[in-house]
């Protein structure tokens, strides 16, 4: 079975972790902060919070932001629930917009519910591709709105030349199949001084130094040895990138010309970094999305839906309270039917990459 995502660790690790083990310092230490100055380098910003997941990342910014009840945060309906899941902790009421074709939040969209209570907005990067920041930035600035990236799937992409994650407050994940994996953990990058200094604090149960509370605060600690399976990664930050770009580029031209098939673009001034290679399987195709994925699978060949349903579309939301989902959103309500992530890890051979477009062009192209 060629899977769909593949965890490769370099060498080195293993030595790595060894070394935090044997220094007896496993908690937060020194290899975070090495990971944060990484981190910050990449992004381009003079500040990187190490935190204990991509979710805490999220939930840490919107706290650092002080939100008040009453407050709207703007994102997109399609996505990983961890989105929804951190605007909902930090008690704001969530409003949704449409995407684009390119699977990302449209702008248009989200300018027609900014309002007052708009206290912030959150663009995914969705798959590795940016969203389009500059219109975002065009709409928020004005208004006093806080950029707000979730950049888990995205570390190294970059807009107009600038990096993910300096926008803003930039949320990364570290989980297990990110392109940068800790096993667990997140990072929050930012310009800004003063979010910086009351995001260490947030993740350290309000302390500046141990039994000195200045605000309410939680354990949002990453430990050493996340940081250490990670560092080797970020060292390698471009070659693993570059790699996914290539196996996504020998994707698209094996699968060019499918009818029904619609293939991912790369946006001219956005950097795609290939978190996953996802196709929309159109009802114009041969099969269904489903009956593909599980013809692929007959054929070792696997695949991944990512995402099957809106976030608020899950019995446990339905009539929540923070949650207005007025404005509809058809064109992501169309695209959860359709997508299909297809294997574009590092790890991929040649060989595995010829298998994967003959098994798909097999099933759906022509006869």
């Amino acid at each position: 079975m060629i899977n769909v995502s593949s965890v490769s660790l370099p060498p080195e690790t293993e030595e790595l972790v060894l070394e935090v083990l044997r220094s007896g310092m496993i908690a937060q230490g020194p290899r975070v902060a090495e990971l944060e100055e990484a981190f910050a380098a990449v992004c381009g910003v003079p500040h990187a919070v190490a935190v204990n997941n991509g979710t805490t990342a999220l939930v840490a910014a919107l706290q650092a932001l002080d939100l008040r009840p009453g407050d709207e945060v703007v994102t997109t309906p399609f996505s990983f629930v961890a989105t929804l899941n951190a605007i909902l902790e930090a008690g704001a009421t969530v409003r949704f917009a449409d995407v684009l074709d390119d699977f990302t939040i449209d702008p248009a969209a989200v300018g027609a519910l900014v309002g007052e209570r708009t206290r912030a907005i959150i663009p995914v990067h969705l798959y590795g591709l940016p969203a389009d920041m500059a219109a975002l930035e065009a709409l928020a600035l004005p208004a006093g709105v806080a950029l707000v990236e979730d950049a888990a799937q995205a570390v190294g992409a970059r807009f107009g030349g600038r990096p993910v994650g300096s926008f803003g407050l930039g949320c990364f994940s570290l989980y297990a199949t990110k392109n940068v994996t800790s096993g667990e953990g997140g990072m929050v990058t930012t310009a800004d001084d003063g979010l910086a200094d009351r995001l260490r604090l947030l993740r350290n149960q309000g302390m500046r130094r141990r039994y000195a509370y200045e605000i309410p605060g939680h354990n949002y600690r990453m430990t050493d040895l996340q940081a250490a399976v990670a560092l080797p990664q970020m060292a390698r930050l471009k070659e693993i990138n570059d790699r996914r770009a290539g196996n996504a580029r020998e994707l698209t031209a094996g699968l060019e010309g499918i009818a029904g098939l619609v293939l991912p673009a790369e946006v001219e001034g956005r950097s795609h970094v290939w978190h996953q290679y996802t196709v929309r399987v159109t009802p114009d195709a041969r099969l269904t999305r489903d009956e593909l994925a599980a013809r692929l699978a007959e054929a070792g060949v696997g695949t991944g839906v990512y995402y099957p349903r809106l976030m608020h579309d899950y019995p446990c939301y339905q009539g929540h309270p923070l949650i207005r989902a007025d404005g509809g959103t058809p064109r992501a309500a169309s695209l959860v039917h359709e997508v299909l992530s297809l294997p574009v890890h590092p790890a991929l051979s040649d060989a595995d990459l010829r298998r994967v477009t003959e098994a798909v062009r097999s099933l759906l192209g022509e006869d």
